[in-house]
């Protein structure tokens, strides 16, 4: 099986589909509960995603009878390359991007952890050309 250089996590995965879903059915309040069942997701991580989610403006949540979760703002106005910083933990393709001491060739002026910070900054700079409204 061949192993791809660079994958998003599981939690950016999830973000982007319930922004997906949320974007799709504006016009009604879901649940995390929903959300996770229409998704195919555990309820457990769902509720890490919006949680992160909710602190941003991409989504409302709000509580009592009448409350669930609602996009906070229009689709065009939520680019996917922030999206993807604000829910990546980690970018870094290479260990030695985060921690230099970790690869003992950075000493001697390696240039690969540049070429990849450069690629990284690529990948990035696309995604941040498109909205959730592009992908609706």
């Amino acid at each position: 099986q061949r192993r791809r250089i660079m994958q998003i996590s599981k939690f950016t995965d999830y973000a982007f589909r319930a922004l997906i879903y949320l974007a799709r059915n504006r016009a009604e309040n879901t649940t995390i509960d929903k959300l996770a069942e229409h998704l195919e997701v555990s309820e457990h991580h769902m509720k890490k995603v919006i949680h992160k989610l909710a602190k941003t403006e991409y989504i409302i949540s709000t509580k009592g009878r009448n409350g669930g979760l609602k996009l906070g703002v229009e689709p065009i106005e939520i680019n996917l390359g922030k999206v993807l910083i604000s829910t990546e933990e980690n970018l870094n393709l290479v260990e030695c991007m985060n921690n230099p001491k970790l690869c003992p060739l950075m000493t001697s002026g390696c240039k690969l952890k540049g070429i990849f910070s450069k690629s990284l900054q690529s990948f990035v700079n696309e995604l941040s050309q498109y909205t959730l409204e592009d992908i609706l």
